[in-house]
């Protein structure tokens, strides 16, 4: 047994959940999404609108792995259109900047050209006092990815600690060379 997929998912009062075929409709303040499911293996059941269980037709070593998977994905889905994702990204550094020109955050990293980061329309980018860059939207997946390739422009390095990182990530600091 799944110890995460036989839980139920709570469905918000504000997000409506519809199953069409094998296209499971999620739709919320935030947004829309749309996951595909194979109704083949799972069952989905969807109890007057405030919970959604999913259950496998048939519990095998194949099925076990994917019914914690899937329903972290619905779950993941639901409270993306409900609440949404958030993503803090602090740059430390000497004259490190961040600002935002139309639909590109201009990132000013200690090299000889500015950095151009187009924004995706599924995504918000905000930026605070020029080192603190602010990420939200409604696809974890995606809030993540978007984080991680603007990390990847300057990842922090580990004697001075100067870099991209996220709020409250830990960075390991080594010693500098002794006489």
């Amino acid at each position: 047994m799944s110890k995460i997929g036989k839980i139920n998912i709570s469905i918000p009062e504000k997000v409506k959940v519809v199953l069409n075929g094998n296209l499971l409709n999620i739709e919320g303040p935030l947004g829309k999404k749309t996951i595909n499911m194979d109704l083949d293996i799972f069952d989905l059941k969807i109890n007057e609108g405030k919970e959604l269980s999913i259950k496998p037709k048939v519990i095998n070593k194949d099925t076990k792995r994917l019914w914690g998977m899937n329903r972290s994905i619905l779950n993941n889905a639901i409270i993306g259109a409900n609440i949404g994702y958030n993503k803090i990204l602090e740059l430390s550094g000497v004259g490190f900047r961040a600002a935002i020109k139309g639909k590109i955050l201009n990132l000013q990293l200690g090299f000889s050209h500015d950095i151009n980061f187009d924004i995706p329309d599924t995504v918000k980018i905000i930026v605070e006092k020029q080192t603190i860059i602010k990420i939200s939207g409604p696809d974890k997946q995606e809030v993540g990815m978007i984080c991680s390739k603007i990390k990847s422009f300057k990842p922090p390095e580990p004697y001075k600690g100067k870099g991209i990182k996220e709020q409250g990530q830990y960075i390991l600091r080594k010693e500098g060379k002794k006489k």
